[in-house]
């Protein structure tokens, strides 16, 4: 299974939290991470989205019908987000469009074992695979990207 954890983009401030939308820059980050991203997606993949405003903006971006999924909500648990993604057997690729600390507290939990405070940058993702060597289930990181490096 790929799993693509994917930061909103820049998003303007308010008081109400899931109603924040993206900035103007927010917009070109999720553009690029965007076009970068639906090039190297495989034939098979799902989109999952958190309900605040700046995430599904920033998975419109992709331009492909997605899943706004109301548990991936800003203070998702790790183990939350793994079980509605159906890691690791689902068949395919999922990204998740969530939240800071939210994701890179997955990054962490599947990539050390351990829940810790990894930071995702602001519309950048974390593409993770996992698989099997010598018996033994691993996870592997297939790549890592900011949107000002796009």
């Amino acid at each position: 299974m790929d799993l693509i954890l994917w930061r909103h983009a820049d998003a303007a401030p308010g008081s109400r939290d899931l109603e924040r939308k993206l900035t103007a820059r927010g917009r070109k980050q999720a553009e690029r991470v965007g076009a970068w991203l639906i090039a190297r997606l495989p034939g098979r993949y799902t989109v999952l989205a958190s309900p605040a405003r700046r995430a599904r903006e920033t998975a419109d971006a992709l331009g492909v019908h997605y899943k706004v999924v109301e548990r991936l909500a800003p203070g998702a648990a790790p183990e939350e987000i793994l079980e509605v993604c159906g890691w690791p057997s689902h068949k395919g690729a999922v990204v998740v469009v969530g939240h800071q600390p939210d994701l890179g507290r997955v990054a962490a939990l599947l990539l050390a074992g351990a829940e810790a405070e990894w930071s995702v940058k602001k519309g950048g993702l974390w593409w993770l695979s996992d698989r099997e060597r010598g018996g033994e289930a691993q996870v592997v990181a297939r790549a890592v990207i900011a949107p000002d490096l796009i």
